[in-house]
């Protein structure tokens, strides 16, 4: 589904990404891992048009992403929840999740405002609050809704559960769980390894912006030198 070859991408004179190879199958939950600045962000962000590559490939279901902007991507089925959460402060709950609403591939079960709500109860008492008002997990909850709005093949969570208290992480890793039942494929990334290790299908570890390991998650337990040397655990 998503394929990423040799990729690289620069901040300037400073290289961030040194031939990044990775790739998602369709209905896989798959993890970018590693230390912070070590170049997870980057990646998602090129394949999501926001930092533009200097070289190699992104394809998603055929169709190359490099240079397209990111909202074509977007219509071409990648949703993103962002880092920070980045929802609209001055908007309500239900107009963050109806703001990017669409359904350009025809998805013949959609999601809904009722389907996201259902899924997260929280916020179907704070329908009329401000985005800015929302706890973090508020957010990070309506982050997720407006993103499957879009009804998207993949979804890209960039620090799923940073920062959240640790009942509201559970209950992200379920929802999560929930979503990958559907089929939708799952690309996330957060610091949580043993959530991630029973979620996650297949583990990317990068390091000063290349992978230098993937495989599943036994084979991730059964590594200690890859633990230790890369995600210090």
């Amino acid at each position: 589904m998503l394929s990423i070859k040799q990729l690289r991408a620069h901040y300037g004179t400073s290289q961030a990404l040194f031939d990044i190879n990775l790739s998602i199958e369709a209905g896989q939950v798959a993890t970018l891992l590693g230390r912070n600045g070590m170049g997870k962000t980057t990646t998602i962000h090129s394949v999501m048009g926001i930092v533009k590559p200097t070289g190699g490939t992104v394809t998603f279901e055929g169709v190359s992403l490099v240079g397209l902007p990111s909202f074509k991507i977007a219509n071409l089925g990648i949703g993103l929840v962002p880092e920070g959460r980045q929802i609209f402060p001055n908007l309500t709950v239900r107009e963050n999740l109806v703001a990017t609403a669409s359904n350009h591939l025809g998805l013949d079960q959609p999601w809904s405002s009722e389907r996201i709500l259902a899924m997260f109860p929280e916020l179907a008492t704070r329908l009329s609050s401000m985005g800015n008002l929302l706890s973090g997990g508020e957010q990070q909850m309506l982050a997720i809704g407006r993103a499957l709005m879009t009804n998207p093949r993949l979804l890209i969570l960039d620090e799923a559960t940073e920062g959240l208290a640790p009942l509201v992480r559970k209950r992200i890793w379920e929802a999560l769980d929930n979503i990958r039942q559907t089929g939708l494929s799952i690309l996330v990334v957060d610091k949580n390894l043993k959530d991630l290790m029973r979620l996650a299908d297949k583990h990317h570890i990068v390091q000063r912006g290349e992978v230098v390991w993937s495989g599943s998650s036994a084979a991730l337990a059964a590594d200690r030198d890859a633990l230790s040397n890369y995600l210090g655990v």
